[in-house]
């Protein structure tokens, strides 16, 4: 398993990047309540920080959060005292009885477990399925081909009061792969410490994945967004229920 979100990066990526998680947050929270999940345990796959699971608590849900990097944990852990966390790779976790499960942000695309391809990711959908109770809903995204599109490499540069990030982005479309080199710069006392981690993400077709939800059972439908949130190009959401 490949170690990514290291210290500096997971600081970076909650103080930096924590609006996707936050803005999804109303919109996630509708879609379960319309969806008569009104209380009950959320299973939250690729929890990062916390950021959403703090929604969920705070909207009167218990949470258990999964994901592979500690720094991820021990900040979720600070962050939601109510809730449980997980340090392991989501498509190898047991799943308890649950009423929801979410991931968001990508997460069964991360080659971090470097099993991860589309065999493992049915499984995982398979015990997702197993795991809900009746009624139960599931609520995902996944980056697809096209992800990154026009010209490439894509280079971008992001920074805060004691941080900064370069990256590097490119889509190889012939094996369906996104990688993004990211060098990230973190101040501790006077100075900056650099660290650099790769992030490679296996992509997969919209299409592809709601048919295996259909046929693993669940009634699905496609989302372009989560509540006023809009996806950007070659990602896509999902929303699917056990009947």
């Amino acid at each position: 398993m490949t170690r990514g979100y290291r210290e500096d990066l997971a600081y970076i990526h909650d103080v930096g990047f924590g609006s996707f998680s936050l803005s999804a947050a109303p919109g996630l929270l509708d879609m379960l309540r319309r969806g008569g999940i009104q209380s009950g345990l959320v299973v939250d796959l690729g929890c990062g920080s916390g950021l959403w699971a703090r929604r969920i608590v705070d909207a009167g849900y218990s949470v258990l959060g999964i994901d592979m990097s500690s720094s991820m944990i021990a900040m979720a852990r600070r962050r939601v005292p109510e809730g449980h966390f997980r340090r392991q790779s989501l498509f190898r976790a047991d799943l308890p009885g649950c009423d929801a499960v979410t991931s968001i942000g990508e997460c069964f695309n991360y080659l971090f477990d470097a099993n991860n391809n589309w065999l493992r990711l049915t499984r995982v959908l398979r015990r997702v399925y197993e795991a809900l109770r009746r009624g139960g809903i599931f609520i995902f995204d996944v980056a697809g081909p096209g992800r990154l599109p026009g010209r490439m490499p894509v280079f971008s540069h992001y920074e805060g009061k004691d941080w900064a990030i370069l990256v590097s982005a490119t889509e190889d479309r012939r094996r369906s792969l996104l990688t993004r080199r990211i060098t990230a710069f973190r101040q501790v006392g006077e100075f900056y410490r650099r660290t650099e981690e790769t992030h490679t993400l296996k992509l997969f077709e919209a299409g592809r994945v709601a048919e295996e939800l259909r046929a693993i059972g669940f009634r699905v439908r496609v989302l372009r967004g989560y509540g006023r949130l809009r996806f950007g190009p070659g990602h896509t959401g999902f929303i699917a229920r056990k009947a």
